[in-house]
């Protein structure tokens, strides 16, 4: 029986020891405690929850490096959401600040959808695979049988067809 089957004592005990460490680490990268704290629970669930093997040895590094990738992912989020805010506030047909001035979500996503309409059927389903269904790539490209980087490529264009679509219909 292989040593690594069950990872879980293994990361039990790191959390234990090292939890206040990543902490820390997180924090001063994004500079919020309360979403630092969500950062590390992801960081040991997405420790907790991979099948593949972990040994003692690799542990911190597996632990850091997933912590930077949720960190980076952070970012790029927040960075999209600013943008959009950015878009909404100032590219506006309603430029006042009355409540006309704020789209409703009804209406943005009918504008989505309608932008989604217009990608071809490969696109559109990838790009609801997703946006709406959650899937990573990796789930994707394996449940529609299709090649990493060909999944990432097409995902990657529908997304900035979408963005442009959406960035007209807001101007």
């Amino acid at each position: 029986m292989c040593p690594y089957v069950d990872n879980r004592p293994l990361i039990t005990t790191y959390y234990q020891e090292h939890r206040d460490e990543l902490m820390n680490y997180v924090t001063r990268r994004i500079g919020m405690y309360h979403l630092a704290e969500d950062l590390v629970q992801d960081v040991f669930l997405r420790l907790l929850t991979t099948d593949k093997l972990i040994a003692k040895a690799t542990l911190p590094n597996l632990a850091y490096t997933t912590a930077n990738h949720l960190i980076c992912d952070f970012w790029r989020h927040r960075r999209s959401v600013e943008e959009y805010e950015h878009i909404m506030r100032f590219n506006s047909p309603y430029a006042a600040d009355d409540t006309a001035s704020v789209y409703s979500v009804r209406e943005m996503v009918g504008l989505l959808e309608r932008g989604v309409s217009y990608l071809s059927d490969r696109h559109r389903t990838i790009y609801r695979m997703n946006v709406y269904g959650g899937m990573k790539v990796s789930e994707i490209s394996s449940i529609l049988q299709l090649n990493y980087k060909s999944v990432e490529n097409v995902l990657g264009e529908s997304r900035r067809k979408i963005r442009n679509y959406m960035r007209r219909m807001y101007a």
